[in-house]
Protein backbone atom coordinates (compact mmCIF):
# COMPACT_ATOMS: atom_id res chain seq x y z
CA UNK A 1 0.00 0.00 0.00
CA UNK A 2 1.63 3.24 -1.07
CA UNK A 3 0.32 5.42 1.73
CA UNK A 4 -1.02 3.97 4.90
CA UNK A 5 -2.40 7.26 6.14
CA UNK A 6 -5.33 6.16 3.99
CA UNK A 7 -5.94 2.96 5.94
CA UNK A 8 -5.60 4.65 9.35
CA UNK A 9 -7.95 7.46 8.44
CA UNK A 10 -10.84 5.03 8.69
CA UNK A 11 -10.17 4.22 12.35
CA UNK A 12 -11.64 6.74 14.75
CA UNK A 13 -12.17 7.05 18.48
CA UNK A 14 -15.90 7.68 18.03
CA UNK A 15 -16.55 4.87 15.53
CA UNK A 16 -19.28 3.18 17.63
CA UNK A 17 -20.69 6.30 19.33
CA UNK A 18 -24.07 5.95 17.70
CA UNK A 19 -24.09 2.25 16.74
CA UNK A 20 -23.05 0.98 20.18
CA UNK A 21 -23.18 3.78 22.77
CA UNK A 22 -22.73 1.45 25.77
CA UNK A 23 -19.72 -0.35 24.32
CA UNK A 24 -17.05 0.90 26.72
CA UNK A 25 -18.80 0.30 30.06
CA UNK A 26 -19.97 -3.11 28.78
CA UNK A 27 -16.41 -4.20 27.95
CA UNK A 28 -14.86 -2.70 31.05
CA UNK A 29 -17.16 -4.45 33.51
CA UNK A 30 -16.27 -7.87 32.06
CA UNK A 31 -12.54 -7.06 32.04
CA UNK A 32 -12.76 -5.74 35.60
CA UNK A 33 -14.43 -8.95 36.75
CA UNK A 34 -11.82 -11.10 35.02
CA UNK A 35 -8.91 -9.18 36.56
CA UNK A 36 -10.56 -9.21 39.99
CA UNK A 37 -10.63 -12.99 39.87
CA UNK A 38 -7.11 -13.30 38.41
CA UNK A 39 -4.79 -10.28 38.32
CA UNK A 40 -2.55 -11.93 35.72
CA UNK A 41 -5.39 -11.75 33.19
CA UNK A 42 -4.72 -8.04 32.60
CA UNK A 43 -1.27 -8.84 31.23
CA UNK A 44 -2.65 -11.77 29.24
CA UNK A 45 -5.23 -9.57 27.49
CA UNK A 46 -2.64 -6.87 26.74
CA UNK A 47 -0.38 -9.52 25.23
CA UNK A 48 -3.19 -10.90 23.03
CA UNK A 49 -3.52 -7.50 21.36
CA UNK A 50 0.26 -7.40 20.77
CA UNK A 51 0.25 -10.92 19.32
CA UNK A 52 -2.71 -10.02 17.12
CA UNK A 53 -1.30 -6.77 15.73
CA UNK A 54 2.18 -8.12 14.93
CA UNK A 55 0.75 -10.87 12.71
CA UNK A 56 -0.74 -9.36 9.54
CA UNK A 57 -2.17 -6.41 11.47
CA UNK A 58 -4.79 -5.93 14.20
CA UNK A 59 -7.45 -8.13 12.65
CA UNK A 60 -8.52 -10.59 15.37
CA UNK A 61 -6.73 -13.46 13.61
CA UNK A 62 -5.09 -14.62 16.87
CA UNK A 63 -8.56 -15.55 18.19
CA UNK A 64 -9.44 -18.08 15.48
CA UNK A 65 -9.49 -21.74 16.49
CA UNK A 66 -8.00 -24.37 14.19
CA UNK A 67 -10.59 -26.04 11.96
CA UNK A 68 -10.47 -28.61 9.18
CA UNK A 69 -9.65 -25.94 6.61
CA UNK A 70 -7.99 -23.25 8.74
CA UNK A 71 -4.74 -23.54 10.68
CA UNK A 72 -4.95 -20.75 13.24
CA UNK A 73 -2.26 -18.93 15.21
CA UNK A 74 -3.00 -20.39 18.65
CA UNK A 75 -0.53 -23.25 18.18
CA UNK A 76 2.25 -21.10 16.73
CA UNK A 77 5.41 -21.19 18.86
CA UNK A 78 4.87 -17.80 20.57
CA UNK A 79 1.26 -18.70 21.48
CA UNK A 80 1.21 -22.44 22.20
CA UNK A 81 0.66 -23.17 25.93
CA UNK A 82 1.22 -19.45 26.40
CA UNK A 83 -1.38 -17.12 24.87
CA UNK A 84 -4.39 -16.99 27.19
CA UNK A 85 -7.51 -14.96 27.91
CA UNK A 86 -9.53 -16.31 25.01
CA UNK A 87 -12.39 -17.20 27.34
CA UNK A 88 -12.46 -13.62 28.67
CA UNK A 89 -12.61 -12.31 25.10
CA UNK A 90 -15.57 -14.66 24.51
CA UNK A 91 -17.29 -13.24 27.59
CA UNK A 92 -16.67 -9.67 26.46
CA UNK A 93 -17.96 -10.48 22.98
CA UNK A 94 -21.15 -12.05 24.29
CA UNK A 95 -21.79 -9.07 26.59
CA UNK A 96 -21.25 -6.69 23.66
CA UNK A 97 -23.50 -8.79 21.41
CA UNK A 98 -26.13 -8.45 24.13
CA UNK A 99 -26.17 -4.64 23.85
CA UNK A 100 -25.49 -4.22 20.10
CA UNK A 101 -25.54 -7.46 18.09
CA UNK A 102 -23.45 -7.74 14.95
CA UNK A 103 -21.80 -4.33 15.29
CA UNK A 104 -18.45 -4.56 17.10
CA UNK A 105 -15.51 -6.56 15.74
CA UNK A 106 -13.38 -8.95 17.76
CA UNK A 107 -10.31 -7.01 16.60
CA UNK A 108 -11.71 -3.86 18.23
CA UNK A 109 -12.62 -5.81 21.36
CA UNK A 110 -8.93 -6.79 21.71
CA UNK A 111 -7.91 -3.12 21.41
CA UNK A 112 -10.39 -2.04 24.08
CA UNK A 113 -9.61 -4.89 26.51
CA UNK A 114 -5.88 -4.09 26.24
CA UNK A 115 -6.52 -0.46 27.16
CA UNK A 116 -8.89 -1.39 30.00
CA UNK A 117 -6.42 -3.91 31.42
CA UNK A 118 -3.65 -1.30 31.61
CA UNK A 119 -5.97 1.26 33.23
CA UNK A 120 -7.43 -1.20 35.76
CA UNK A 121 -3.93 -2.21 36.91
CA UNK A 122 -2.97 1.40 37.62
CA UNK A 123 -1.60 2.47 34.26
CA UNK A 124 -2.79 5.17 31.86
CA UNK A 125 -6.02 5.21 29.90
CA UNK A 126 -6.38 6.53 26.36
CA UNK A 127 -8.96 6.96 23.62
CA UNK A 128 -8.82 3.80 21.50
CA UNK A 129 -9.12 4.17 17.74
CA UNK A 130 -11.79 1.79 16.42
CA UNK A 131 -13.33 0.58 13.20
CA UNK A 132 -11.21 -2.52 12.54
CA UNK A 133 -12.89 -5.52 10.97
CA UNK A 134 -12.13 -9.19 11.53
CA UNK A 135 -9.94 -11.37 9.32
CA UNK A 136 -11.40 -14.45 7.66
CA UNK A 137 -7.97 -16.08 7.70
CA UNK A 138 -5.03 -16.58 10.04
CA UNK A 139 -1.38 -17.46 9.54
CA UNK A 140 0.53 -19.78 11.83
CA UNK A 141 3.67 -19.20 9.75
CA UNK A 142 3.39 -15.42 10.09
CA UNK A 143 2.87 -15.80 13.85
CA UNK A 144 6.03 -17.91 14.06
CA UNK A 145 8.00 -15.35 12.07
CA UNK A 146 6.63 -11.99 13.20
CA UNK A 147 6.37 -12.12 17.00
CA UNK A 148 9.72 -11.43 18.71
CA UNK A 149 10.82 -14.43 20.80
CA UNK A 150 12.35 -13.93 24.27
CA UNK A 151 15.71 -15.10 22.88
CA UNK A 152 15.94 -12.02 20.62
CA UNK A 153 18.92 -9.71 20.80
CA UNK A 154 18.56 -5.92 20.53
CA UNK A 155 19.17 -5.77 16.77
CA UNK A 156 16.52 -8.41 16.21
CA UNK A 157 14.02 -6.67 18.51
CA UNK A 158 14.48 -3.38 16.68
CA UNK A 159 13.99 -5.15 13.38
CA UNK A 160 10.79 -6.99 14.50
CA UNK A 161 9.33 -3.63 15.53
CA UNK A 162 10.55 -1.77 12.43
CA UNK A 163 8.92 -4.44 10.27
CA UNK A 164 5.50 -3.32 11.50
CA UNK A 165 6.28 0.39 11.42
CA UNK A 166 7.24 0.82 15.08
CA UNK A 167 10.37 2.73 16.12
CA UNK A 168 13.10 1.84 18.59
CA UNK A 169 11.47 4.27 21.01
CA UNK A 170 8.15 2.43 20.59
CA UNK A 171 9.99 -0.84 21.28
CA UNK A 172 11.45 0.35 24.59
CA UNK A 173 8.19 2.00 25.70
CA UNK A 174 6.01 -1.00 24.79
CA UNK A 175 8.46 -3.39 26.49
CA UNK A 176 7.32 -1.62 29.64
CA UNK A 177 4.20 -3.80 29.37
CA UNK A 178 6.43 -6.28 31.22
CA UNK A 179 5.72 -4.25 34.35
CA UNK A 180 2.85 -6.77 34.69
CA UNK A 181 2.47 -10.45 33.96
CA UNK A 182 4.31 -13.70 34.44
CA UNK A 183 6.73 -15.73 32.34
CA UNK A 184 7.29 -19.48 32.18
CA UNK A 185 10.55 -21.04 33.33
CA UNK A 186 11.17 -22.43 29.84
CA UNK A 187 11.49 -18.83 28.59
CA UNK A 188 14.05 -17.63 31.15
CA UNK A 189 15.95 -20.80 32.10
CA UNK A 190 18.85 -20.16 29.69
CA UNK A 191 19.20 -16.62 30.98
CA UNK A 192 19.36 -17.41 34.70
CA UNK A 193 21.74 -20.37 34.27
CA UNK A 194 24.02 -19.19 31.44
CA UNK A 195 24.13 -15.41 31.26
CA UNK A 196 26.43 -13.10 33.17
CA UNK A 197 24.68 -9.73 32.76
CA UNK A 198 22.34 -10.42 35.65
CA UNK A 199 22.34 -9.80 39.38
CA UNK A 200 23.56 -13.01 41.13
CA UNK A 201 21.01 -12.85 43.95
CA UNK A 202 18.24 -12.38 41.38
CA UNK A 203 19.51 -15.42 39.48
CA UNK A 204 19.47 -17.47 42.70
CA UNK A 205 15.95 -16.38 43.49
CA UNK A 206 14.67 -17.42 40.06
CA UNK A 207 16.59 -20.71 40.05
CA UNK A 208 14.69 -21.73 43.18
CA UNK A 209 11.54 -22.20 41.08
CA UNK A 210 13.09 -23.04 37.70
CA UNK A 211 15.26 -26.17 37.59
CA UNK A 212 18.12 -26.31 35.08
CA UNK A 213 16.84 -29.50 33.42
CA UNK A 214 14.69 -28.98 30.34
CA UNK A 215 11.32 -30.64 30.89
CA UNK A 216 11.47 -30.08 34.64
CA UNK A 217 9.29 -27.20 35.87
CA UNK A 218 8.95 -25.72 32.37
CA UNK A 219 5.62 -24.11 33.20
CA UNK A 220 6.63 -22.72 36.61
CA UNK A 221 5.91 -18.99 36.65
CA UNK A 222 7.86 -15.92 37.73
CA UNK A 223 6.88 -12.23 37.59
CA UNK A 224 8.37 -10.18 34.75
CA UNK A 225 8.61 -7.22 37.15
CA UNK A 226 10.34 -8.19 40.37
CA UNK A 227 9.21 -5.10 42.29
CA UNK A 228 5.50 -4.59 41.60
CA UNK A 229 4.30 -7.49 39.42
CA UNK A 230 0.60 -6.59 39.51
CA UNK A 231 0.85 -2.80 39.20
CA UNK A 232 1.37 -1.00 35.91
CA UNK A 233 4.26 1.38 36.66
CA UNK A 234 7.82 2.14 35.50
CA UNK A 235 9.62 -0.24 37.89
CA UNK A 236 10.45 -2.57 34.98
CA UNK A 237 13.11 -0.10 33.87
CA UNK A 238 14.67 0.11 37.33
CA UNK A 239 14.93 -3.70 37.26
CA UNK A 240 16.80 -3.58 33.94
CA UNK A 241 19.30 -1.05 35.30
CA UNK A 242 19.91 -3.41 38.24
CA UNK A 243 20.40 -6.32 35.78
CA UNK A 244 17.21 -7.96 36.98
CA UNK A 245 15.45 -8.31 33.65
CA UNK A 246 13.81 -11.75 33.60
CA UNK A 247 13.91 -12.51 29.88
CA UNK A 248 17.01 -12.31 27.71
CA UNK A 249 15.07 -9.91 25.47
CA UNK A 250 14.25 -7.67 28.45
CA UNK A 251 17.88 -7.24 29.52
CA UNK A 252 18.92 -6.56 25.92
CA UNK A 253 17.29 -3.14 26.28
CA UNK A 254 19.87 -2.23 28.92
CA UNK A 255 23.10 -3.94 28.03
CA UNK A 256 25.50 -1.26 26.80
CA UNK A 257 23.57 -0.60 23.59
CA UNK A 258 21.74 2.31 22.02
CA UNK A 259 18.55 1.85 24.11
CA UNK A 260 20.27 2.28 27.51
CA UNK A 261 19.50 6.00 27.49
CA UNK A 262 15.79 5.44 26.94
CA UNK A 263 15.64 2.89 29.75
CA UNK A 264 17.20 5.48 32.08
CA UNK A 265 14.76 8.12 30.84
CA UNK A 266 11.74 5.93 31.59
CA UNK A 267 13.12 4.94 35.00
CA UNK A 268 13.63 8.62 35.92
CA UNK A 269 10.51 10.07 34.26
CA UNK A 270 7.36 7.99 34.74
CA UNK A 271 5.30 10.59 32.84
CA UNK A 272 7.54 10.28 29.78
CA UNK A 273 7.17 6.50 29.95
CA UNK A 274 3.37 6.69 30.19
CA UNK A 275 3.14 9.17 27.34
CA UNK A 276 5.42 7.11 25.07
CA UNK A 277 3.66 3.87 26.02
CA UNK A 278 0.27 5.32 25.02
CA UNK A 279 1.75 6.63 21.75
CA UNK A 280 3.18 3.17 21.06
CA UNK A 281 -0.10 1.42 21.83
CA UNK A 282 -2.02 3.69 19.47
CA UNK A 283 0.59 3.19 16.74
CA UNK A 284 0.48 -0.58 17.27
CA UNK A 285 -3.31 -0.48 16.98
CA UNK A 286 -2.89 1.22 13.60
CA UNK A 287 -1.01 -1.70 12.03
CA UNK A 288 -2.76 -2.82 8.82
CA UNK A 289 -6.39 -2.79 9.98
CA UNK A 290 -9.14 -4.24 7.79
CA UNK A 291 -11.69 -1.48 7.25
CA UNK A 292 -14.63 -0.58 5.06
CA UNK A 293 -15.92 -3.69 3.31
CA UNK A 294 -12.78 -5.76 4.00
CA UNK A 295 -13.07 -8.60 6.49
CA UNK A 296 -16.24 -9.09 8.53
CA UNK A 297 -17.79 -8.59 11.96
CA UNK A 298 -17.44 -12.05 13.50
CA UNK A 299 -20.37 -13.32 15.55
CA UNK A 300 -18.12 -15.69 17.48
CA UNK A 301 -14.51 -14.56 17.92
CA UNK A 302 -13.23 -18.13 17.56
CA UNK A 303 -14.50 -18.74 14.04
CA UNK A 304 -15.33 -16.99 10.81
CA UNK A 305 -19.00 -16.38 10.07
Amino acid sequence: MSSCSVCYAQLSTNFYNSSCPNLFPTVKSVVQMAISSETRMGASLLRLFFHDCFVNGCDGSVLLDDTGNLVGEKNAMPNRNSARGFDVVDNVKSAVEGVCPGVVSCADILAITARDSVAILGGPSWNVKLGRRDARTASQAAANNSIPPPTSNLTQLISFFNNVGLSTRDLVALAGAHTIGLARCTNFRARIYNETNLDPSFAQLRKSNCPNTTGSGDDNLAPLDLQSPTVFDNKYYANLIQKKGLLHSDQQLFNGGLTDTLVRTYRNNPNTFVSDFVTGMIKMGDIKPLTGSNGEIRKNCRRVN
